[in-house]
């Protein structure tokens, strides 16, 4: 079996601004490690990404909601809102109307999230061709 050379990446350091915790802030020697993995976990699946940038522009209903991500399913969404909303990103207004309206906006906290979740969107957009071409070399090794 042929050896194939071994792949090294090499990444420069960030200056991280002063009390930036750098790397440490995702080590397990940080108290809040379980904590930050958590929250990372909730903001980062899918669906509460696309959710909290859609909701970057202003408040929309849930069917609203539901036509602009693809995909999602009536109970995801449902999930990921209640999920959202009990973590304070995005809130949940009901009207006393016939028939009832209810509305959902990203908080103050919620807004905060979009914008750093729109440029990641913006970076996987410009960067997709650079990803599929790693991918296919990536799978033209196996």
């Amino acid at each position: 079996m042929p050896t194939r050379p071994a792949r090294t990446m090499t990444v420069a350091p960030l200056d991280a601004p002063v009390g930036h915790e750098g790397t440490a802030a995702c080590s397990v020697d940080n108290p809040a490690s379980g904590l930050i993995r958590e929250i990372l976990a909730r903001v980062g699946d899918k669906w509460s990404m696309l959710v909290i940038g859609v909701l970057h522009d202003g408040p929309l209903r849930f069917t609203e909601l539901q036509r602009k991500i693809d995909g999602i399913s009536h109970r995801m969404l449902t999930q990921t809102l209640r999920s959202l909303e009990r973590d304070g990103l995005v809130t949940r207004t009901s009207y006393p109307e016939i028939p009832p309206r209810v509305e959902y906006a990203a908080t103050p906290l919620g807004r905060s999230l979009s914008e750093p979740v729109i440029e990641l969107a913006r970076w996987a957009a410009a960067h997709r061709t650079d990803i599929l071409d790693a991918r296919e070399a990536f799978d033209a090794e196996r």
